[in-house]
């Protein structure tokens, strides 16, 4: 273990990526059991306010952010201590950010609530891909190809688009995780394009209009599939971030006075 993780890490220069890595997990992680407990009212945790306004932990994740690319960039060509230092920093920046991710995609405080189930799924699935390119893979699968393709630029250049155009077939069936892991695994978008496209799809929405049976397979599908994942999905989400408060029903409104 501790020779791949020279091997593979350490001696190629990625102890940078590594760090930046852990400390994006971490932050995500100490920063959800924070927010957990301030919700809580436990511990001596609270929001951070300036003149009655509530500065979330988003503004000082830009700050670590710009100050750890900006100095990564500056000490792209040494591999010493500041590198390692810059890279924590971004890592931490990034970590605050994607946290609130949610809150950036609807401009509004959705921390809690159903749709901040968003940032989980940002975190986890940039927690993932910067794992893979950890180990060694590289999008669009350049990473396979030997010496002897690398001389053929028309093999690569093949293999690049081929790759390229299954992400995009993936993404066009709605298949948003199968095209996003396609771009760094080779073929694993191959799965995605082939399968049927979710309803709601652009292809659903395109290709499928002539097609009632295909349209019905496909909501079948996507019905059974969403049945079988969606439970196990939300509890792993609640587990890391916390239950998303549920609003009470409306009440209906009276009518005028007769």
């Amino acid at each position: 273990m501790g020779h791949w993780l020279y091997r593979n890490i350490v001696e190629p220069g990625k102890l940078p990526l590594l760090l930046a890595l852990g400390a994006f997990v971490a932050t995500f992680l100490i920063t959800r059991v924070i927010t957990r407990l301030i919700r809580a009212g436990r511990g001596p945790f609270g929001n951070v306010k300036a003149g009655g306004l509530h500065i979330h932990h988003v503004v000082p994740g830009v700050v670590l952010a710009v100050l750890g690319g900006f100095g990564a960039i500056a000490t792209s060509s040494r591999h010493g201590v500041g590198a390692s230092v810059f890279a924590v920093i971004f890592g931490t920046g990034v970590g605050l950010v994607l946290d609130e991710f949610a809150l950036l995609l609807h401009l509004d405080d959705v921390y809690w609530t159903e749709e901040g189930r968003k940032s989980v799924e940002v975190v986890v699935l940039t927690a993932a891909l910067v794992g893979l390119v950890l180990a060694g893979f590289s999008p669009f699968g350049v990473n396979d190809v030997t010496p002897g393709e690398l001389q053929d630029r028309g093999t690569v250049i093949a293999g690049v688009a081929a790759n390229f155009l299954l992400s995009l077939v993936a993404l066009g069936k709605g298949k948003l995780r199968l095209a996003v892991f396609g771009v760094i695994v080779p073929f694993v978008a191959l799965v995605g394009a082939v399968r049927l496209a979710r309803p709601g799809s652009y292809w659903a929405r395109h290709l499928y209009r002539r097609r009632p049976r295909a349209r019905a397979r496909a909501a079948l599908r996507a019905h059974r599939h969403d049945r079988r994942w969606a439970a196990p999905r939300r509890a792993f989400q609640d587990w890391i971030a916390g239950k998303p408060t549920t609003s009470p029903p409306a009440l209906p409104t009276a009518g005028p006075p007769p």
